[in-house]
């Protein structure tokens, strides 16, 4: 059925056509001209994208210079610069849970996966590295911005199956923590997919003198606001970047929108040691990280995931069974 707002302009065609002219009140068929809101929405995001930018370049150039020193400058710039790329761009974030103490037992934190954006929300508000596929370093600009965060990659070639968990041993046993998406891959935001098993093989690694392994914290990510109202199934996809977008087109559309927020949920960490398999593991992690998501996104209050160690279920009426989706 054909709208109301598209019946004047059918009625203007019909005059042409009959070689009559459209009176006073109906407007000449042509280009739509931008509205004064449109136009504010499209330099709201040219702002930020050049102010990003611009920041981008100078933090390359300060973290090249704490990467050749010794200390932890670099560990605590990179969050700094995770952090302020969010005020950049608009994203306000709220940390629902407890992260690890700093200098106790190393941490890998996983957690769902919808956008790229989930790297400057966790990197600005977990003091850790990110794992990514070994892909990245060919993503302009990209590419330097994952340096920039001390990224370890990974690569599918099982010949260099060794060297990099020899890398990420090294990287435990020097006190970082990482971050680890076991999804292997981005999605609509709807949802959580299973996680791998096979990525939580980290878990495995002695991480420190007494030969114990890091402990495995799952957290849940959900842009929750959009226009500070609370996002539903029809906004959300905006927040996510999957299939074929690409970063630029997908930086334009969000950053025109204000009153963006991400809630980041660090549910209570889980011992590899207390679990009789990789993929018990895998699955209690899941479940915490998937329930918790659904929590979020029917804006329901939502509490850190209390783990039973070796059953992999998780305790609560809300954190049992199969996740709910919303």
């Amino acid at each position: 059925m054909q709208s109301v707002a598209r019946r004047p302009r059918a009625k203007q065609l019909r005059l042409i056509r009959r070689g009559e002219t459209p009176g006073d009140d109906l407007p000449w068929p042509g280009p739509s001209i931008p509205t004064r809101a449109h136009l504010f929405r499209r330099a709201r995001a040219i702002r930020r994208g050049l102010f990003g930018l611009i920041f981008t370049l100078v933090s390359m150039l300060v973290q090249a210079v704490l990467l050749a020193v010794p200390g932890r400058g670099k560990v605590v710039f990179a969050r700094i610069y995770w952090r302020v790329m969010c005020r950049l761009i608009g994203i306000n974030v709220r940390v629902l849970g407890q992260p690890p103490e700093p200098g106790g037992r190393p941490v890998v934190f996983v957690s769902n996966h919808s956008s790229w954006l989930d790297i400057l929300v966790l990197g600005g508000r977990l003091e850790a590295c990110f794992i990514s596929k070994d892909e990245v370093t060919g993503w302009p600009l990209v590419n330097l911005v994952a340096w920039l965060g001390r990224t370890v990659y990974v690569r599918r070639r099982r010949a260099s199956t060794g060297r990099e968990r020899d890398d990420m041993r090294q990287r435990l046993a020097g006190g970082d923590n990482l971050i680890l998406f076991p999804e292997g891959t981005t999605s609509d935001g709807s949802r959580v997919l299973p996680f791998r098993s096979a990525f939580l093989s980290i878990a495995e690694l002695p991480a420190g003198s007494d030969g114990r392994p890091p402990l495995v914290q799952p957290v849940s990510v959900v842009y929750d606001r959009l226009g500070f109202l609370p996002t539903g199934r029809a906004s959300r996809p905006l927040f996510a970047w999957y299939g074929d977008m690409t970063i630029g087109a997908h930086f334009w559309q969000l950053a025109q929108n204000r009153g963006l927020r991400a809630t980041v949920l660090l549910h209570t960490p889980l011992d590899p040691a207390a679990f009789p398999s990789r993929k018990a593991l895998a699955h209690a992690a899941w479940v915490a990280v998937a329930d918790g998501a659904a929590t979020l996104r029917q804006n329901r209050p939502a509490q850190p995931a209390a783990p039973q160690h070796g059953t992999g279920t998780v305790e609560g009426d809300s954190m049992g069974g199969t996740p709910a989706y919303a």
